[in-house]
């Protein structure tokens, strides 16, 4: 993935358990995403 990548809409469980959307996010307002592997793991 690099910079000015277009990415697939998706889903995750915020800090509350609810459900949330990458395009509910956007629809909000600018946004940035960090990834980084599991704790503990190779990478």
């Amino acid at each position: 993935m690099n910079k000015g990548d277009l990415v697939e809409d998706f889903s995750a469980k915020d800090q509350d358990g609810n459900t949330v959307t990458l395009s509910d996010l956007v629809a909000e307002g600018p946004i940035v995403l960090f990834f980084y592997p599991k704790a503990m793991t190779p990478g």
